[in-house]
C-alpha cells in the first residue's frame, strides 16, 4: 500500500473554446489548466473534476484520450501524468422534499460512463454544459441514476449556510430528502472539521473528505486528503471511502474552520458578528442574519462524542493564506523542492530557508502544526492569517 492525495472537487470556469462551464469560476481555469497543475505544480496523485458532464469536456477528453494524453485505467480513472482524473459532476437538487437547494457530487468510472450519465442528465436540467445545474427530478431519483451506472454520490459542502444539506436542505436529517444506504461518503466543507461535527449520530456511518471546491487554479489542493490505496483509480478511492482491505483516508487536511467564509453568523447587511438566536443585527437592525457554520452544527449534534475512530484532521492554512508569500517567492520554492505537496509535507526548515526569508519559512512551519493565529472569517468572507508583530 502507499499514500496518495487526493482533491475531488475542483471546477472547470471554461472549455477549450472558450465556453463558460462554471461562470464564476475563473476564466484560465481549464481542463488542461486543471491537469498540469495539479500534477506537476500541486502534487495532487487524485484529481476529482466535477463538471465532466459538460458535452465539450467530454469532447476535449476524448481528443486527449485519442493523442496518448491521457490513458484510460483498467479499474476507473485517467491516468494524465504523474495524477489521476477521477471523472465527476456537481448537481443541484431542489425537489418537494427540500427546504432549500443542495449540492450533490457524483463520480464514475469511466468516459463512457460519463457519457451515458451526461446524455441522461440532459433530459433534467435546463442546460447541460454548465456547472452545478438544477436537476428536475427528487433525490432518491438522481442516487438510483448514479449507483445504476456503478457510480459515487457524495453530498457536497453539507454545512454552508447556501446550497447544501444541513445548510437550508433539511431541517433535522439527510433522509428528508436522501436514501442514507445510497450515500458514499460526506464533503465537509470549508468551515467545518472532523471535530466540530463528532456528535452529529446519522454521519458516523460516511467517511469524510475535504476537499477544494476550488474555482481558480490557485485554490487547488487549499482542502485535500490523504489516502491510503494500492495504487490510483477509482476502484481504490471506492475502497477507501468503504473502508475495505486496508484502503482507508488517513489524514484530512483543511482549513482551520475559522479562516472558513462562513463560519460565525454575522450580519449580511453590515458583516457584523451577531450572537446565536438573535433575528436582528444589534449593529444594523437588518434582520439579514446570516447563520454560521458552527451555529448550524451545535443545533443538529446529539453529543460531544462519537463512536467511531477518525483519521487526524490537520489544520493547515494553504500557501496563498501565508502572509508575504507571493507569486516568485512560492515560484522559488517550487523550482527548489518540486510541489506544493512536498512544501507543506516533506521539505526540512533549513530547505526552505535555503530559498526565500526565514519570516516566510516561520508561517509554514506554523500552518504546519496549526499554530498561526486565525481572524475568524463570517458571512461569506474568509478569515486570514495574522502577521507577526515587527
Amino acid at each position: 500500500m502507499k499514500e496518495f492525495y487526493a482533491d475531488l472537487h475542483i471546477h472547470i470556469g471554461r472549455t477549450k473554446s472558450g465556453r463558460p462551464v462554471k461562470i464564476t469560476g475563473s476564466k484560465r481555469l481549464t481542463l488542461r489548466r486543471i491537469l498540469e497543475a495539479a500534477s506537476e505544480r500541486k502534487g495532487i496523485d487524485l484529481i476529482g473534476i466535477i463538471d465532466c458532464q459538460s458535452p465539450e469536456v467530454i469532447e476535449e477528453i476524448e481528443e486527449m484520450i485519442l493523442e496518448g494524453e491521457m490513458v484510460e485505467i483498467a479499474d476507473g480513472g485517467l491516468q494524465f501524468g504523474q495524477s489521476t482524473l477521477i471523472l465527476g459532476s456537481e448537481i443541484e437538487i431542489y425537489d418537494e422534499h427540500c427546504h432549500g437547494p443542495i449540492h450533490i457530487l457524483a463520480y464514475f468510472p469511466t468516459i463512457e460512463i460519463m457519457k451515458t450519465f451526461s446524455i441522461w442528465m440532459s433530459g433534467y436540467v435546463k442546460n447541460i454544459n454548465l456547472s452545478s445545474q438544477r436537476v428536475y427530478c427528487d433525490g432518491i431519483t438522481l442516487q438510483k441514476k448514479v449507483h445504476s451506472l456503478g457510480g459515487l454520490f457524495i453530498p457536497a459542502h453539507v454545512f454552508t449556510p447556501f446550497k447544501s444539506l444541513y445548510g437550508k436542505g433539511v431541517i433535522s436529517s439527510l433522509s428528508e430528502v436522501f436514501d442514507p444506504s445510497m450515500i458514499d461518503g460526506i464533503e465537509l466543507g470549508l468551515s467545518s472539521d472532523t471535530y466540530m461535527v463528532r456528535g452529529i449520530k446519522e454521519l458516523e456511518q460516511y467517511t469524510f473528505l475535504t476537499n477544494s471546491d476550488a474555482h481558480s487554479v490557485g485554490k487547488i489542493a487549499r482542502e485535500y486528503q490523504k489516502m491510503r490505496l494500492d495504487h490510483a483509480s477509482f476502484t481504490e478511492l471506492q475502497k477507501a471511502l468503504q473502508e475495505k482491505d486496508g484502503r482507508a483516508v488517513v489524514a484530512n487536511y483543511g482549513l482551520n474552520p475559522l479562516l472558513g467564509k462562513y463560519h460565525q453568523t454575522v450580519c449580511g447587511g453590515c458583516a457584523a458578528k451577531v450572537d446565536e438566536g438573535l433575528s436582528e443585527c444589534p449593529i444594523c437592525h437588518q434582520h439579514n442574519i446570516i447563520k454560521g457554520v458552527a451555529t448550524r452544527i451545535k443545533e443538529l449534534s446529539e453529543s460531544e462524542e462519537s463512536e467511531r475512530p477518525r483519521p487526524p484532521y490537520i489544520h493547515q492554512v494553504p500557501l496563498d493564506f501565508i502572509p508575504g508569500l507571493g507569486p516568485k517567492s512560492l515560484d522559488r520554492l517550487l523550482l527548489a523542492v518540486g510541489t506544493e505537496m512536498n512544501i507543506l509535507h516533506k521539505a526540512t526548515y533549513k530547505e526552505l530557508a535555503a530559498v526565500v526569508p526565514e519570516k516566510l519559512v516561520r508561517y509554514i512551519d506554523q500552518s504546519r502544526k496549526g499554530k498561526l493565529l486565525i481572524e475568524v472569517g463570517g458571512g461569506g468572507k474568509y478569515g486570514k492569517v495574522q502577521k507577526e508583530e515587527s
